[in-house]
């Protein structure tokens, strides 16, 4: 007699952590790139349909902002989502920060602060059962992409285990 394995559930994986998107914080994230946001929202009159603070502030800051990008780049962080958490990792290299399990995470918000909607960019807070902060990110552009995204994994993981669970509770012992 052949003892029968379970179906696997496409697409699943018991053991494996696999990679879902990394994004880099942009120069919304640091007190010079919000300031300088603040300045580029300052003047809300267009000309030709431009407001007048990008047309005067928009080449001078913009040269400004390319060492802070540079900087992030090379001594920042970087965000990770898998198919089992959300991590923070330093921008190069093999450091883990931190890490929060998608099981972990009620809800996510986001937060914009002044200065991060010129780029548009704003935090993401990745907050717990209790209603504790597990986790920010911070200065992502388009952050509301990012926080559907981990909602989606987070979702597929409960239901991943809810369904491993369901399998394992089939089989004779």
């Amino acid at each position: 007699m052949v003892s029968q394995m379970p179906q696997a559930i496409s697409g699943v994986s018991s053991n494996a952590e696999a990679e879902i998107m990394t994004l880099y914080p942009s120069v919304a994230s640091t007190v010079i790139g919000k300031l300088f946001g603040q300045i580029l929202e300052s003047i809300p009159t267009r000309v030709g349909g431009i407001k007048l603070s990008h047309l005067l502030f928009g080449l001078p800051i913009g040269l400004a902002t390319v060492p802070g990008f540079f900087q992030l780049r090379l001594f920042g962080e970087r965000y990770t989502l898998t198919n089992r958490s959300v991590q923070r990792w330093k921008a190069l290299g093999s450091t883990l920060i931190k890490s929060v399990p998608l099981t972990d995470v009620a809800r996510v918000e986001i937060r914009q602060e002044r200065g991060q909607e010129f780029y548009p960019a704003a935090d993401l807070y990745l907050i717990g059962k209790g209603g504790e902060t597990l986790l920010l990110l911070e200065g992502l552009i388009r952050a509301e992409i990012f926080r559907e995204t981990i909602l989606k994994a987070r979702d597929a993981r409960l239901q991943t285990e809810a369904a491993l669970a369901t399998i394992q509770a089939r089989q004779p012992a």
